[in-house]
């Protein structure tokens, strides 16, 4: 028997993979939802373009279909010397694998006022379902924390016609992750929806509630006071790990795992948000809460299980996500500040919302990774081209491969051309896609 704790990507893909290698019985527990859904969905379901049940990716008899059992539950406690799962309905479950895939939940810090109503993350099922029933009639909501999780939140609550104040505790918007120029631009289209008050270099002393123990408002360490009826909690989110800190499996931050995804207990893994590594894969970090993560960990897992252990290694980073209106992709090692060694280049449209960061190692010239807004590129041709040292001259005169904007949208590939030649004394030109580059990318 193996038994996956969390319906989540890296969960689900690790049941599937699983499933196509080994007829072995499977069970997934979850106590948020009875079927997987796609977390990401979450805010469009508030914001009425979709229901829950469209962020189900697959028809209810999937499961069966894959002889896969869902249990809807919360497991109290693991134990790992008799290899047995204690339920909170007092029964118990054996199994001979066990797969932690639990998930996130959002940070708190130990602010006044933290657990009263009316006060939440936005990470969970539950959490959506408690921010329609908060948020019901309410005129004002303030967001405490900078991140991505927050800048939805704030485009959900928009969409009610509340107004919003954002907490950052930084001088600009995510500039822990950002390079300043890239943070400038974000924070310049924050500052235009009506309805959005940005309050930077300000923190959260406390949350006022009333006699119902209902947030009314709160407290900066400035003195101010802001009238509110809802709080939300986006200051970044942390592996969801407290009952197995008491199963005795050594943890961290996270359940601290090797390359293989194995625990210090026997037979039992960890997956996704949840899981730290001991080692990390040199240029990643020990936790990394993705979604294309957990799923590549899910497909990792399974082959370790079945009897072909692979160790983790996912490449190069990327990932994406939208500040509203403007689109954010990221490929390989963009830092909020440069290392030594390195150099940028900045390429920034006079009008419109369009920004590429180039960083490349000044002396060998080796591209080390783009942030772009506003233009969608291609994640295959990034990969290729850090994955074989291509030089940032290579890149710029390939960057037309790489568009990943649909036909007829406007090109800005010359224009790149021509400030990277006047800013670096170059003459670069634009090589035109070869025939079966044309092909590759049609």
């Amino acid at each position: 028997m193996i038994i996956i704790i969390g319906n989540g990507i890296s969960g689900v893909t690790a049941a599937r993979n699983i499933r196509k290698k080994s007829d072995e019985a499977i069970t997934i527990i979850s106590s948020e939802s009875k079927y997987f859904f796609s977390r990401t969905a979450l805010m469009y379901v508030y914001m009425g373009h979709m229901t829950f049940e469209h962020t189900e990716p697959y028809e209810p008899h999937f499961w069966k279909k894959n002889r896969i059992d869902l249990l809807h539950a919360r497991v109290n406690l693991i134990d790992t010397t008799n290899n047995k799962l204690k339920l909170s309905n007092g029964n118990s479950l054996p199994y001979d694998s066990l797969i932690l895939a639990t998930g996130s939940k959002p940070n708190k810090f130990g602010w006044k006022g933290q657990d009263a109503k009316r006060v939440q993350g936005m990470y969970s099922k539950q959490d959506l379902e408690n921010m329609e029933s908060s948020t019901n009639g309410i005129e004002r909501a303030v967001i405490i924390g900078g991140g991505l999780i927050g800048i939805e939140m704030a485009e959900m609550l928009l969409t009610r016609n509340i107004e919003v104040h954002f907490l950052v505790r930084e001088n600009g918007f995510w500039t822990g992750v950002l390079p300043k120029q890239d943070s400038q631009l974000i924070m310049d289209h924050l500052s235009k929806h009506h309805g959005l008050h940005m309050r930077y270099q300000e923190e959260l002393d406390e949350i006022l509630t009333n006699e119902n123990d209902e947030a009314i408002g709160i407290l900066t360490k400035s003195g101010e006071k802001i009238d509110c009826q809802f709080v939300g909690l986006t200051a970044g989110v942390s592996p969801n790990i407290a009952f197995i800190k008491e199963s005795g499996i050594e943890t961290n931050r996270g359940i601290l795992v090797d390359r293989y995804l194995r625990t210090s207990a026997k037979d039992v893994y960890a997956i996704g948000d949840c899981a730290e590594f001991r080692e990390p894969v040199p240029g990643r970090r020990p936790i990394e809460q993705v979604w294309y993560t957990g799923k590549f960990m899910g497909e990792i897992v399974s082959e370790t299980i079945t009897g072909s252990p692979r160790e983790y290694n996912p490449g190069h980073w990327f990932n994406s996500a939208k500040f509203f209106e403007v689109e954010y992709q990221t490929y390989g090692d963009v830092r909020a500040k440069l290392s030594e060694g390195q150099e940028e280049f900045v390429y920034q449209h006079a009008t419109e919302e369009i920004l590429l960061h180039f960083v490349f190692e000044k002396e060998s010239r080796k591209f080390i990774g783009i942030n772009n807004f506003g233009i969608r590129l291609r994640h295959q041709v990034f990969n290729e081209w850090l994955l074989n040292d291509a030089s940032i001259e290579e890149v710029l005169i390939d960057l037309k491969i790489a568009n990943f904007d649909p036909e007829f949208y406007t090109k800005y590939e010359a224009e790149i051309i021509d400030q990277f030649n006047t800013q670096f004394n170059t003459s670069l030109t634009i090589n035109a896609p070869k025939w079966w580059q044309k092909l590759t990318i049609s």
